[in-house]
């Protein structure tokens, strides 16, 4: 976060969440009264009144609120829609009534052509912020998405649910042919940050990331342990999607990430901007999956990607401290 701070220089970065756990755990690394200029409000995104408060002298906007657990979304599927769906409108509004320039909303791949309420409040949730370029009137302000897999190590996710089912001698697998894509943490960090700088509005940003096996990940974080296949649960895919044959129409390729478009029409405006010059279109029949990916880390590669991430983190945790001693 140091670097991040350092790199760009913010007049001011507002966390704005409804857990005051996790404010408070961040406050003893990044106090307010410290060297960056930090603050902390309490809120929640289902509060249209409080968010507008918020988004007072904002100019950029990192949407990262969620409900996103799949099985606590099938099970309270109001509440989910409540946070994902109604919680993206009150983004919209608030920041269209306020001063802000950019608005980023992270997205998932669970989006794409979703099976499950969570994939499916998001799904809304992209459609809403990509809408609100048409209808933002004079305003000076632009909406995108930005879409990726797994973060790897993030809480949740695999990794650490392997690490610790590790203990016991046994990893549970679903199915011996399940992939994931996989982006890590800093990945994910510097794609937001370098597309607040391209987007021009309706775009949705992909990066072009590995996948994984998730038998693959077993074997990397506990090659000792016994497998157990206990199936597929509901509302879950053997392959995660980040775009499907009916988006490829509105597709464009560049080196290292691709940009999804409303419809044809906006593509060809786009091409012919500074950003979208080096674009080329994809043919209907693409598409980008985790299963079909040319990219596959390999064990060994996981393994390294897992160290490099934990000690990535110590380093972190080394700075952060020593720039709030300083």
């Amino acid at each position: 976060m140091a670097t991040a701070l350092s790199r760009f220089a913010p007049k001011k970065v507002i966390v704005f969440s409804r857990d005051e756990l996790k404010q408070f755990e961040m406050q003893q690394v990044w106090p307010i009264d410290g060297p960056w200029p930090i603050r902390y409000f309490i809120g929640d995104v289902r509060d249209l009144s409080r968010l507008k408060r918020a988004m007072e002298g904002v100019d950029i906007v990192i949407h990262t609120a969620a409900f996103k657990q799949v099985p606590a979304a099938e099970y309270n599927p109001f509440e989910a829609i409540k946070t994902n769906v109604l919680g993206a409108q009150n983004i919209v509004d608030a920041t269209m009534d306020s001063d802000v320039s950019h608005v980023i909303a992270l997205s998932s791949d669970k989006a794409v052509a979703p099976i499950n309420m969570y994939g499916a409040t998001k799904l809304a949730a992209d459609k809403l912020f990509i809408a609100a370029n048409n209808y933002k009137g004079w305003k000076d302000i632009r909406f995108s998405v930005v879409r990726y897999g797994n973060v790897l190590g993030s809480r949740g996710s695999v990794i650490p649910f392997f690490q610790k089912k590790r203990r016991g001698g046994v990893i549970p697998i679903t199915d011996e042919r399940m992939t994931r894509f996989n982006i890590t943490l800093q990945q994910a960090v510097d794609f937001v940050l370098t597309h607040l700088q391209r987007m021009q509005g309706r775009e949705v940003f992909v990066p072009r990331i590995p996948s994984y096996r998730i038998i693959d990940v077993a074997q990397a974080i506990a090659p000792e342990c016994r497998i157990e296949i206990v199936g597929i649960r509901p509302g879950e895919k053997l392959h995660e999607e980040l775009i499907t044959i009916n988006d490829a129409m509105g597709t464009l390729a560049f080196d290292d990430y691709f940009v999804a478009l409303p419809t044809v029409g906006h593509i060809e405006e786009y091409l012919k901007s500074d950003m979208g010059k080096a674009g080329k279109k994809m043919p209907y029949g693409f598409y980008y999956d985790s299963g079909s990916n040319h990219d596959f880390l390999t064990v060994q590669g996981i393994k390294d990607l897992v160290q490099a991430e934990a000690d990535q983190t110590t380093s972190d945790a080394k700075l952060d401290f020593q720039t709030v001693a300083l």
